[in-house]
């Protein structure tokens, strides 16, 4: 037994003593390798204290250890549940339909606080902090001292801690301060009558991302040499035959220098020593002749590559993409060679985090899917997103628009702002400028103020970097600026130009439907590339199946607000179909802006706002994805690539509705923004509704340039019909996936029909005499003299929250199964042959009435009634349909009103026609009231 006993202490020590072997290894094996160490990964678990009232640094909390809440960096302040929880409640209100809501919210200083250790090895390095991603302003303390303070956010804070900090345990303190520090980058909203979260400019706001307090990305230690090379610059050249590199460092001119180039893939492509020389401001600087295998960055061609340089005291390298963007007659170029922006806003919409990502893969998602619906392009609306992006756009062959964080009516009135701005502006070039898809840099949205100041910073940064396109500002309402080019644009951002608009909103509501028109007018004097500003804005009706996608900071009580009151209105089984029906017109009417752009020859590109929904701004939902980038089911990706793509069909034609005896005739163009193509067939087919083929044709031997190829061909389809049909035209490139379409309506001229049992009447009292003796009876009221909303064939811009004195409807909705449509072909939802309907007619509030509606008009989200043009119903002993929209005047110039008067009476002589609601007259007659709606203009958001 004493033995046993003693056998098992000798195995215990024995145990004991190879544990302490193996450990005494594992240190040694790590004390080697501190050498080898270059950074340190600080992510993981700290400890926070909140300081609202300021007290930190009199108390002096980094010091000493302190304990708080324990936060998990990278994070924020919301991930980690802390600050003040939401107490609003859904209801329409300002405050709720403003945007998401957080489900907590804290500004002010945040204190951060962990230990670190600095291995051995660091000794007489320089030890810098980089921060990745901060809302504010980070001040950064070591052992109690204070190590210095930054303010950025477009980029990393980093702090040189010290180049004499002692290896061992130390103690790091970061305090976060996200309130405003420069409020003249962010005055827009000052000037609108909803004072809730006013701040608009997207990188510091509660309408997209929120006011978060953390740190996103990376939170590094980094040893570097006392003498290390830094900040590598690599710059193309106009002739794309040389490439100048530069960076930091203290070295003397003729020296050399090793640098090496490989691709991504690790493929050699220079190696050799080069000979330095200084420039003015100290950098320094070689340059080499283009090596023969280095090829070209586009977004066909994404081709990156790696320098590397190397000197007597250290190595730095980059990646980059070898591009030159410039501008020739006006013409946007890329590598000598035309390009087309098809473009989308990104607004820093990521509504599960209310931040943007900082890993390239959640980046390459959103990229590929904005690739797949055709876009080539993303503008980032008052704000500069983090490297990831640019990294995942550079893969992609994707182009950016970056800019300042400045969204500003007074620029230049406070120096300390424009110096702040100035700053960001230089950080944004040194930290993002190697990355090819960084293609242009606007100093912010829609600015006013001094424009000089704007002017003086874009050609401060010409002189610094040429590898991309300034603009002073991403359109202006302030003039002249706004209507042209100011004197050091390299291209120009606008909605209209002092020739006249260049985008559509206004006109597809005030001028009939027509597809034979572009923006040349307004557009061939401009000199510089010219891009269409945040085109579409087309509102869609929320999605309630929406609701249950936030899962993450944000709580949907707009969206929950709208339901509830459907609900109450007894609407909510209808919310499907009023996003499917207001969506599909707000994808029609993109579709043709689109194409007016593509039409045009001096044009260079479009940014569409947008193609994902904007939660902000009075809930903005203009989109034909949600906020997650994700299909609402109105539009897929390949039909809307169809006519946004690369190479896309198009055809130029008088209007959307024709009689028999016209002739409708279209001329072929197609917009080839890809390569030059040789000897191509063009087919083109017209089909009616089941798909049957009515006519086609083939144009062969046709080549295509870059640019605009128009009158490649002619379609000519004399009309003769005797029922109304909806045709299909569709235009194709041969045995390629390019091909476009569109519809167009035939109506016949002789459309009598037996009236001897109904009565056709404008005249409410003629109409319920008739009534009384049990007769039918359609009533056609002049619709201006009844009270009810404008009509208009667009739906509600941007949002009915932020814009509320606009008629705010979107759209009808009906069932094109119907009987009442038997002789009137039409889909479910507002196509172009509404147009005429939709402008001469009213939408009546039929809240109180008890009718069934033939044509439904939805309301918007806001006001939420039952609203319709066309309605039925029993009243007394007679059959009446009633329609606010005019089918009375003018048929034999109207032949749309003319077929829908026709299908109406066609379907009340029919033993169908059985209407099952019943109203008195007298009821009726509340419609008679003529009430007065304001006109609604899009000339100035900012007008109060």
């Amino acid at each position: 037994m004493i033995q046993n006993q003693l056998n098992k202490k000798q195995f215990i020590l024995t145990k004991n003593r190879g544990f302490i072997l193996l450990l005494a290894l594992l240190l040694s094996i790590t004390s080697c390798n501190d050498e080898n160490i270059t950074d340190i990964d600080l992510s993981g678990t700290w400890e926070v204290k909140l300081d609202s009232t300021n007290i930190g640094a009199s108390e002096n909390w980094s010091a000493t250890k302190f304990e708080g809440s324990k936060i998990e960096l990278p994070g924020t302040l919301d991930d980690a549940g802390l600050g003040k929880p939401n107490t609003l409640e859904p209801a329409i209100n300002n405050y709720v339909m403003s945007n998401l809501t957080r489900k907590h919210q804290y500004i002010g200083k945040a204190w951060y606080q962990k230990e670190i250790e600095i291995p051995s090895a660091w000794k007489d390095q320089n030890v810098v902090l980089s921060l990745e991603r901060i809302i504010w302003e980070s001040t950064v303390y070591l052992d109690g001292q204070k190590i210095g303070s930054a303010n950025s956010l477009v980029g990393n804070h980093e702090f040189e801690l010290d180049h004499n900090v002692t290896p061992g345990k130390h103690l790091l303190t970061i305090v976060i301060d996200n309130s405003n520090k420069f409020p003249n980058i962010n005055v827009a909203g000052t000037k609108y009558p909803d004072k809730v979260n006013q701040d608009m400019a997207h990188a510091y706001t509660n309408h997209t991302q929120i006011k978060w307090n953390g740190i996103l990305g990376d939170i590094e230690l980094k040893a570097l040499g006392i003498n290390q090379p830094k900040n590598l610059q690599v710059y193309p050249n106009s002739a794309l035959n040389k490439l100048k590199v530069t960076f930091q460092q203290d070295i003397k001119a003729g020296e050399t220098a090793h640098c090496t180039i490989k691709s991504i893939k690790g493929e050699d492509v220079f190696s050799q020593d080069v000979v330095v020389s200084k420039m003015q401001n100290g950098d320094v600087v070689f340059e080499i002749d283009r090596p023969e295998t280095l090829e070209l960055w586009d977004e066909f061609n994404p081709n990156l590559y790696n320098v590397e340089v190397t000197t007597n005291s250290g190595k730095v390298d980059t990646n980059f993409g070898y591009k030159w963007v410039s501008a020739k007659h006006g013409d946007l170029l890329l590598n000598d060679k035309r390009i087309f922006l098809r473009g989308n806003l990104e607004c820093v919409i990521f509504p599960l985090t209310g931040y943007p990502p900082t890993a390239k893969a959640d980046w390459a998602k959103l990229i590929k899917q904005a690739k797949d619906y055709g876009l080539n392009h993303l503008r980032f609306h008052s704000w500069c997103p983090p490297k990831a992006a640019f990294e995942a756009a550079d893969e992609a062959g994707f182009y950016f628009q970056v800019e300042l964080p400045h969204w500003s009516l007074v620029v230049g009135e406070d120096a300390a702002t424009t110096e702040f701005l100035k700053k960001e502006a230089q950080k944004i070039i040194n930290d993002y400028g190697n990355h090819p898809s960084f293609i242009f840099m606007a100093m912010g949205n829609e600015l006013q103020g001094d424009i000089s100041v704007l002017n003086d910073m874009v050609a401060d940064l010409k002189a610094k970097d040429n590898r991309h396109l300034y603009a002073t500002t991403a359109f202006s309402f302030q003039k002249p600026t706004g209507t042209r080019p100011e004197v050091e644009d390299e291209f120009f951002i606008a909605q209209w130009t002092d020739k006249g608009w260049i985008r559509g909103q206004g006109i597809f509501n005030s001028k009939p439907p027509h597809f034979n028109a572009d923006y040349t007018s307004g557009s061939a004097h401009i000199e510089v590339p010219l891009i269409s500003h945040e085109i579409g804005q087309y509102s869609v009706y929320p999605d309630m199946s929406e609701i249950e996608k936030y899962t993450g900071l944000l709580e949907p009580l707009n969206f929950i607000a709208v339901k509830q009151d459907l609900e109450k209105k007894g609407l909510l089984e209808l919310a499907p179909d009023f996003t499917h029906a207001s969506g599909k017109l707000a994808a029609l009417l993109y579709k043709e802006e689109i194409e007016r752009a593509l039409k045009t020859p001096s044009f260079d590109g479009f940014q569409l706002l947008q193609l994902q929904d904007f939660p902000g701004q009075g809930t903005a939902l203009v989109g034909l994805l949600n906020a997650f980038w994700e299909s609402k089911g109105v539009i897929s990706a390949e039909e809307f690539s169809q006519f946004n793509s690369e190479i896309v069909p198009l055809i130029r034609f008088e209007k959307a509705v024709y009689e028999t005896g016209e002739t409708f005739e279209a001329s072929i163009e197609i917009a080839n923004f890809y390569e030059q193509k040789a000897n191509q067939t063009i087919d083109w087919t017209i089909t009616d509704q089941k798909g049957n083929q009515v006519e086609n044709g083939s144009f062969n031997q046709v080549d295509l340039k870059i640019g605009n190829n128009t009158n490649l061909g002619s379609i000519v389809f004399p009309v003769k019909v005797s029922e109304a049909q909806q045709l299909t035209v569709t235009v194709s490139l041969k045995d390629t996936k390019y091909k476009n379409s569109w519809n167009i309506w035939v109506y016949p001229k002789d459309v009598s029909v037996e009236v001897s049992q109904i009565l056709v009447t404008t005249s409410f009292t003629k109409a319920e005499a008739a009534l009384k003796q049990g007769k039918t009876v359609l009533l056609n009221p002049d619709y201006k003299t009844l009270e009810g909303i404008e009509g208009r064939f667009v739906p509600v811009f941007w949002s009915p929250v932020h814009f509320p004195n606009q008629p705010a409807t979107m759209g009808v909705l009906l069932d094109e199964e119907h009987q009442a449509f038997n002789s009137f072909p039409t889909s479910m939802h507002t196509d172009w042959q509404w147009w005429d309907l939709c402008i001469n007619s009213k939408s009546v509030i039929t809240d109180s009435l008890d009718v069934t509606p033939l044509v439904r008009v939805i309301d918007n989200f806001v006001t939420n009634h039952h609203l319709s043009n066309v309605f039925e119903a029993k009243v007394g002993n007679g059959k009446l349909i009633f329609s606010s929209i005019d089918l009375t005047s003018k048929l034999n110039e109207r032949p749309v009103a003319r077929q829908l008067r026709h299908s109406l009476l066609n379907y009340m002589n029919s033993e169908v026609f059985n209407p099952s609601k019943t109203i008195e007259f007298e009821a009726l007659k509340t419609v008679q009231l003529d009430a007065t709606k304001d006109s609604f203009s899009t000339t100035d958001i900012y007008d109060e």
